[in-house]
């Protein structure tokens, strides 16, 4: 049996993020050829992971991320099976390491097929689900482009948004973050009422009419009625009209351009797990 060193082991941990026993039993098993006892571990990730595909992965942490020039963003969730791994150190640093990386892609399905320490994302999932033993999966991806984007992750990274802004003015970082933590506590459905698809309108409206029926109002006064609920429902859950957060008697939009009448909103995402 080759005789593998401490020295050799700890190399292969942190060329892999393995466990030390596993490390030092694929080095076994591969003679001491490093590139062997990684494939070796990626196939222990393989096995373990096909153990555990059926497992629901719920649980995880996302990663809001923009760009040096403040001009992109992208959100991520890294998923797991349970809130002990989330919570995990090693695992918060993998989810970030995934985010910076998502950054330079424009899609789910490009970003999976990138390169992370000489393989892509979709094998680092299996090799660290071999590592960690929780099925992992990227459970959200979304991107952000604007003149400005900023940030937003909640405490405990169960929820993260970005902002996107028409322009760069004196105070955007701040004005940036407060529009970005409204749309993660408030969860708009929209930007504006323009963003609001036809059949959640049409459903708004049946569901008023109905409890006017309820009400015993006559037949002839729904519409104007209804009408009028539907611009209380845009109040409530476009991101723009809503109440905002820090002081409600102004709404996003008018907290916006109290700073800088010129500045708009001109987009959001937000990625929460629940």
């Amino acid at each position: 049996m080759t005789k593998i060193s401490a020295s050799e082991v700890n190399k292969l941990r942190k060329m892999s993020g393995a466990g030390i026993m596993d490390c030092k039993n694929a080095l076994v098993e591969s003679n001491g050829d490093f590139d062997l006892a990684i494939e070796i571990l990626r196939k222990k990730g393989q096995k373990v992971a096909a153990k555990r595909a059926e497992r629901e992965s719920s649980e995880g942490a996302v990663i809001a991320k923009v760009d040096s020039d403040c001009q992109n963003g992208v959100i991520i969730s890294l998923n797991c099976e349970t809130d002990f791994v989330a919570k995990n150190d090693g695992f918060i640093s993998l989810a970030n390491e995934f985010a910076n990386l998502a950054l330079s892609s424009n899609s789910i399905e490009e970003f999976l097929n990138s390169t992370i320490d000489s393989m892509t994302v979709s094998e680092k999932l299996v090799q660290q689900t071999g590592v960690i033993g929780e099925k992992l999966v990227i459970g959200n991806f979304e991107k952000l482009s604007a003149a400005y984007v900023g940030k937003y992750i909640h405490a405990g990274n169960k929820i993260a948004t970005l902002s996107g802004f028409s322009s760069s003015s004196n105070g955007i970082e701040e004005i940036a973050k407060n529009v970005a933590m409204q749309a993660a506590a408030m969860n708009p459905i929209a930007l504006d009422e323009n963003g609001v698809d036809q059949s959640t309108i049409d459903k708004e409206i049946e569901i008023a009419k109905d409890q006017l029926r309820q009400e015993g109002k006559p037949e002839g006064m729904l519409d104007n009625i209804a009408k009028g609920k539907l611009k209380r429902f845009f109040k409530d859950n476009t991101l723009v009209n809503q109440d905002f957060i820090k002081d409600g008697k102004q709404s996003v939009a008018t907290y916006v351009k109290m700073n800088d009448s010129n500045l708009n909103i001109t987009g959001f995402k937000r990625v929460a797990l629940v």
